[in-house]
């Protein structure tokens, strides 16, 4: 029996009968060998987490364009914490731990440079559309390894595509990302608008506050251990309507005083003009793309598509970068 062998074995003796077993995968879109040594989804995680669009996400803006100071969130440590609180959540309610981290380390991946600034931009650019979870489908489907994809089970790619709200993931550790991912971005936004002055804690609706909590660390407790003691024994992953609704609450409160005009996104105009400047420019001189990209409108990609796969694929600093290597005057002379 080999290593990959014992683990998937133990899982049928650790897991809860509704959880994901690696050995009853759905499979890849192109049959491989197994590894004698990891299980299926453990190999999902590597492979994601070993990409170059995972490592990109360390330069993405979350909500903060460009903030002063080295403790504010980036997509990379937006998507860390949703893995830990997501892990936390599986392991208690004895479901695959290895595919709700491979979910979610890719459930970000497909994010634009200048956070949903930038998804906007491009989604009305786009004569298709733009989102998100599509295009982070779409970086493990089509464009990581040169156009070859990463090849991850049916079961790691649904989850990444239906980890938004209005989205329903076909797995229990899908479902636990999705609301990993919401319990994340509330409590680290509310931190980070906190850290910059942007509001304090006693700003926040006490409606809210008064069933979730009034520090970060109590609000996470409070989400973390209903969603648990809701869902557990069930075929189901759920929190109670009260602490759903405060949730809805808190993120409407934080849309109408954090994401919506306030100073830290006062840049944001100027990150959206850059970004459809981009574009058009891309759309006019496509011999400049990288050769990767040529050759998908070569092969009979939409033009406009694989150009929003340029720019969505760029870090903040890159995006910069070549925006000013484009469009700002050089020097020059003998």
């Amino acid at each position: 029996m080999t290593i990959r062998e014992e683990l998937e074995q133990a899982e049928h003796e650790r897991l809860a009968s509704w959880a994901s077993f690696s050995d009853g995968t759905r499979g890849r879109e192109r049959p491989e060998k197994e590894c004698d040594m990891r299980t299926a989804y453990q190999r999902d995680r590597d492979r994601i987490l070993h990409s170059k669009a995972f490592r990109r996400l360390k330069q993405k803006t979350q909500v903060f364009l460009s903030p002063e100071g080295d403790h504010y969130r980036t997509r990379m440590t937006h998507t860390l914490e949703v893995s830990q609180i997501a892990r936390t959540i599986a392991r208690t309610l004895k479901l695959n731990e290895d595919l709700t981290e491979a979910i979610a380390y890719g459930h970000d991946l497909g994010h634009t440079p200048f956070g949903h600034a930038g998804e906007r931009t491009l989604n009305r650019l786009c004569t298709g559309g733009f989102s998100h979870n599509e295009q982070s489908l779409r970086v493990v489907e089509v464009l990581e390894k040169k156009g070859q994809g990463l090849n991850l089970t049916f079961e790691t790619r649904d989850g990444i595509l239906n980890h938004k709200t209005s989205c329903s993931p076909a797995t229990l550790e899908g479902k636990v990302v999705r609301l990993a991912d919401k319990i994340a971005y509330i409590n680290h936004d509310i931190d980070d608008a906190i850290r910059g002055r942007i509001l304090s804690e006693q700003d926040i609706p006490a409606e809210y506050t008064d069933v979730l909590g009034h520090t970060t660390k109590s609000r996470l407790n409070t989400m973390i251990r209903n969603i648990v003691s809701h869902s557990m024994g069930k075929c189901d992953v759920f929190a109670a309507d009260d602490v759903l609704e405060a949730m809805r609450g808190i993120r409407r409160f934080m849309f109408e005083h954090v994401y919506v005009g306030s100073a830290a996104k006062t840049e944001e105009s100027k990150a959206e003009k850059m970004i459809q400047e981009l574009f058009c420019f891309y759309m006019e001189n496509i011999s400049i793309l990288p050769e990767e990209y040529r050759s998908m409108i070569a092969e009979g990609q939409q033009q406009e598509v694989v150009v929003c796969d340029y720019i969505a694929g760029m870090t903040d600093t890159y995006a910069i970068a070549t925006f000013r290597n484009i469009f700002e005057p050089k020097s020059w002379g003998l």
